[in-house]
C-alpha cells in the first residue's frame, strides 16, 4: 500500500518541484494549476470556467475555475484523449467513438450518462488518440492518425474530418496527414491550422515536424510521399512534392508537436497576440533529445514565420520530468498547459514590469 501511495504521489511532487526549473521570457511566471491527473492530455474550457482534461488512460477530469483539486467525471473509457465543449455539453473522443455529456458543467458531482455521437471510428492504438475541436462553422473536427510510422493509409486514416455533432454527415476536410494532435482556427480569417508529427527512422534531424495551414477544404499535405514540403520519402516514390501543400512553418525534428492554440487573450505582451503556442511533447528517437517545451510561432503573415522556444525546463539533460501535451487560453488570458508525464496542468501568467 505504501508503494502504491508513493507511485501516486510522485508525479504530483514532480510537478510542484519541477516548475522552478521552467525558463520563460522576462515577466512571465508558471505555477501548478491542478495535479493528480495521470496521463493528462487535451484541454477544453466549459462555460463556467471549468477546465475539462482528457487522458490517455481511462478517465476524464474536471478542474474548477481558478484551479484546484480535479474531479473525475468519466471513467472506464478507452483513452479518452479528445475533449471539446459546446452549448453546455462536453464531447469526449475515445478509441472508436465520440460521446456527449449533456449539462455536465452543472453536474460535476453527479455527471450525466453519455449519449453516443459516433461509434464507428478506427480502433487502432497506433496514432489512435483523437483530438477534437469545434470549428467556427459549428461542426466538430476530428483528427484520425495514420496507423503506422510510414505507409499509404487506408480510407478514413491520415485525415482531419468534420461532422455534424447532432448526427449529420461526416466528411474529410484535409488529408495527407501522418498524425495531428492539435488544431485551431485563426480568429481573424477563421482558417484552420494544425500540427503534424514527422515520420521516424530517417535520422536525428529529418524530417521536421510541421505547422500546416489548411485555408480551405480538400488540401493534401503529402504523407506518406512527401515530408515537410520538400523531402521525398525514400520508400514511397510514386508522387512528387510539387503535388502537395507544404507546411506554413517547419518545426523541430521529432519534437512531437501536439496541442496548439492561437493566443486570443489580452494579458500577454502585444507580440504574442495572434501567435500560435504549441505543446512539444518531446522526442523519443533522437540521439540527443529535443522538445519537452512550449514553443511559439509569430508573424504568421510573413514568408518565414518566427519559431522560438517560449517555455522550457521539462527536459533536464537527457532526462525529462514532464511532457507538455496541450495548451489553452484561459478566460483571463493566462495560458494553461497540460503534462501527461507529471499528470498536471500549469498556468503561465504575465505581469508588467
Amino acid at each position: 500500500m505504501r508503494l502504491l501511495l508513493l507511485l501516486f504521489l510522485w508525479p504530483i511532487a514532480a510537478a510542484a518541484a519541477g516548475v522552478a526549473d521552467i525558463r520563460l521570457p522576462e515577466g512571465f511566471s508558471i505555477s501548478v494549476y491542478a495535479s493528480g491527473m495521470p496521463q493528462a492530455r487535451s484541454l477544453a474550457l466549459g462555460a463556467n470556467g471549468t477546465l475539462f482534461v482528457g487522458s490517455s488512460g481511462d478517465k476524464v477530469y474536471a478542474v474548477p475555475a481558478g484551479g484546484g483539486k480535479p474531479r473525475i467525471i468519466a471513467s472506464r473509457l478507452e483513452a479518452p484523449h479528445g475533449v471539446a465543449f459546446k452549448d453546455g455539453a462536453l464531447y469526449v473522443a475515445a478509441i472508436g467513438r465520440i460521446l456527449r455529456y449533456d449539462g455536465v458543467d452543472q453536474r460535476l458531482d453527479n455527471p450525466p450518462r453519455p449519449a453516443s455521437v459516433v461509434d464507428d471510428l478506427p480502433t487502432d492504438r497506433h496514432h489512435g488518440l483523437k483530438p477534437i475541436r469545434f470549428g467556427p462553422d459549428g461542426l466538430l473536427y476530428l483528427g484520425v492518425g495514420s496507423p503506422c510510422n510510414v505507409c499509404v493509409p487506408k480510407q478514413g486514416y491520415g485525415v482531419i474530418e468534420r461532422l455534424d455533432p447532432r448526427g449529420g454527415k461526416r466528411e474529410v476536410y484535409a488529408s495527407g496527414i501522418r498524425n495531428t494532435v492539435g488544431f485551431d482556427w485563426d480568429p481573424r480569417t477563421k482558417e484552420l491550422w494544425f500540427t503534424d508529427n514527422g515520420r521516424d527512422m530517417l535520422g536525428d534531424d529529418l524530417p521536421p515536424d510541421e505547422l500546416n495551414h489548411a485555408a480551405r477544404a480538400g488540401m493534401n499535405f503529402g504523407f506518406p510521399y512527401c515530408h515537410a514540403g520538400d523531402l521525398a520519402d525514400p520508400q514511397f516514390t510514386q508522387r512528387s512534392c510539387r503535388d502537395f501543400t507544404p507546411p506554413a512553418r517547419k518545426l523541430g525534428p521529432h519534437v512531437a508537436a501536439l496541442g496548439m492554440r492561437f493566443y486570443t487573450g489580452q494579458r500577454f505582451p502585444e507580440k504574442y497576440r495572434g501567435a500560435i503556442f504549441i505543446a512539444e511533447h518531446g522526442s523519443w528517437n533522437r540521439s540527443k533529445k529535443i522538445g519537452y517545451r512550449v514553443s511559439v510561432v509569430r508573424d504568421l503573415d510573413a514568408q518565414a514565420p518566427t519559431y522560438e522556444t517560449f517555455a522550457e525546463g521539462w527536459l533536464q539533460g537527457e532526462e525529462s520530468w514532464g511532457r507538455p501535451v496541450d495548451v489553452i487560453v484561459a478566460s483571463d488570458g493566462a495560458l494553461l498547459v497540460s503534462d501527461d508525464k507529471a499528470g498536471a496542468v500549469y498556468r503561465i501568467d504575465y505581469r508588467k514590469q
